[in-house]
Formats: structure tokens, sequence, C-alpha cells
């Protein structure tokens, strides 16, 4: 580590959140994670932006093609969002209305989970970048077909600066000290991860 390095932490007053093309024919795609596993990532890491009242844009690439719609679970949770369907574009930042849609969060701090990672996650990461944001990829929300191509996107973002960390590590960075709620954010956890129901039980017996 150098010794100029800057820790740059989440501030949930300057950050937003982009769900990129988590489509129920895209997911059918990831094989990094099991079914189950990945779709609890994903909502959880959308409870975290309801949570910390995140500004949240969702997007879907070609939803009438095989693509397929973006899963329900994500409109419900943030039925107020924008809601960017792109005709074709790959990249998500190639469309004006997204990148309009992120401008308008007023936000620099942008955290990103999708499907698949090395190019519905990593394309728009690198061209935020390149815009001069600050980019944070939520790699459990985000899969692939393996991790070998996992990896390569990973190293891909790394290598531009993007930030990479799991849901779990997102809500601790936004949260900062556990004094600030420990019932909500305790819930959230119980609700994505069953064994933290256990802490939260052996809490409450002491109050």
């Amino acid at each position: 580590m150098t010794a100029d390095y800057q820790y740059r932490r989440l501030d949930k007053n300057d950050a937003a959140m982009l769900l990129v093309d988590h489509q129920s024919g895209l997911i059918s795609l990831v094989q990094d994670f099991s079914p189950g596993e990945f779709k609890n990532n994903v909502l959880a890491t959308a409870a975290c932006g309801k949570y910390f009242g995140l500004p949240t844009i969702l997007t879907t690439s070609f939803e009438e093609g095989p693509n397929g719609p973006l899963v329900p679970e994500l409109i419900e949770t943030f039925p107020d969002a924008p809601y960017i369907a792109r005709p074709g574009n790959i990249n998500a930042w190639d469309n004006e209305d997204f990148v309009n849609a992120v401008k308008a969060t007023g936000k620099k701090q942008l955290i990103i989970a999708g499907v698949v990672t090395e190019v519905c996650v990593t394309f728009p990461a690198l061209s935020a970048i390149e815009e001069g944001y600050e980019v944070f990829v939520i790699t459990d929300a985000s899969g692939t077909f393996n991790e070998v191509t996992r990896h390569s996107a990973w190293l891909r973002m790394q290598q531009a600066g993007v930030q990479l960390m799991n849901w779990f590590a997102m809500a601790g960075e936004l949260h900062r000290d556990w004094r600030n709620d420990i019932e909500g954010l305790g819930a959230l956890f119980s609700e994505h991860i069953p064994n933290y129901r256990n802490l939260m039980t052996s809490y409450a017996a002491r109050q």
C-alpha cells in the first residue's frame, strides 16, 4: 500500500445505487453463486439501498428479447425509482436517459450491482470512473458464468480504481456506528443472514 493512500469510504449522503439488468433471463446465466444465494444477495443489496434512503436507479437491457423482465421484487422495493428500459444499449452508460438519471441524483459515489459482471457491471463502472465518479461494485450481488470470468472482470475494474465489496461490507460502511440504529439494521441483517438472527436474539435477551 502506498504512503499516499486515502481511504475513500462510502457516504450515505453522497451515494446512489444502480441496479443493472437483474432480469429473469440474464439471471439464469449466473453460475458463480447458487440461485437462492444470489437472489438473497441481490435483495439484501436492494434492502440496504432502501434502508439508507439511497437514490436508486433500475435499468434493463432489451427486456422484450431473451434477457427478460426485471425481477419483480426490485420493482416492489423501489416503486418510485427511475426505471430505464434500454432498447438495446449493452453498456447502460451509452443510454442518455440512464446517464441523465444518474446525474439527476447529484451524488458522486455510485454503488453498482448487476448481471453479468464482466459486461453489465464492468462497462458502466468503467464509464462512470472515466466521468469522475467514485464507483463501488457489490461483488456478491453481481453474477456471471463462472469464477474465471468473474475474476477477470474484478481485475479489470480494480485496475481502473473501482472499489469491490460485498453487500454486508457496504451496509457497515454506510452505517458507520451501531448507535445510529441497532434494531433496524440488525433486522435487515437477520432477514438475509439466518445465523445473524441468533446474534439479535442474544442482544434482545439482554435488554
